[in-house]
């Protein structure tokens, strides 16, 4: 399953097809740690993304990622949305001296729930405030309820890593197709 989405705004033009199963990745959008990050998830998700994005990133990268965010959350919605899934996903990845916890539902209620902070303000030139603006976007859009918790952070690139890594393991998990109806309601997303 493929989905395809467009988006073009004042601030930002995307370009991004999602697919599951997927293991081809093509990732550009001007800001190599970002580019790392969604490798990151969507390998541990077993997604495809072939993503191009620009954006008025001399202001900084708070659009891109939102926007992104919203993209790839339209794109999982539709993916999901396709054929009865697990619809439950949770992880507690431990990424060198970072540990994540992260727990997700795609419960057609989208919102994301953060705890934790990030030792630095930045990796590279990408500000970590953007990881849970990034995620905000993402649950929004697909339907998703995510809960995601920074336990340890030994240094901020591996508590990224960790996040990224553990979210992308709870969404491969959720997406597996469902053996039984994943909801009492008979309504799947």
């Amino acid at each position: 399953m493929d989905a395809t989405i467009e988006r073009k705004t004042k601030e930002t033009e995307i370009s991004l097809v999602l697919a599951l199963p997927g293991d081809t990745r093509m990732i550009e959008t001007g800001c190599g740690f970002l580019d790392h990050m969604l490798d990151l998830l969507c390998h541990r998700a077993g997604l495809g993304l072939k993503l191009k994005a620009s954006g008025d990133t001399q202001v900084d990268y708070h659009h891109l990622a939102e926007d992104i965010g919203i993209a790839l959350g339209q794109a999982l919605k539709e993916i999901a949305k396709a054929e009865a899934r697990n619809r439950y996903g949770w992880c507690l990845l431990p990424m060198d001296g970072s540990l994540a916890r992260v727990a997700l539902d795609f419960s057609g209620r989208g919102g994301a729930y953060w705890k934790g902070e990030f030792p630095a303000q930045r990796c590279g030139d990408f500000d970590l405030e953007l990881v849970p603006e990034f995620f905000r976007a993402l649950a929004r859009e697909s339907g998703l309820t995510l809960h995601m918790a920074l336990l340890e952070a030994d240094n901020a690139h591996h508590a990224a890593e960790a996040v990224f890594k553990g979210v992308g393991l709870a969404l491969r998990q959720a997406l597996c197709p469902a053996s039984e109806d994943p909801s009492t309601k008979g309504l799947w997303l």
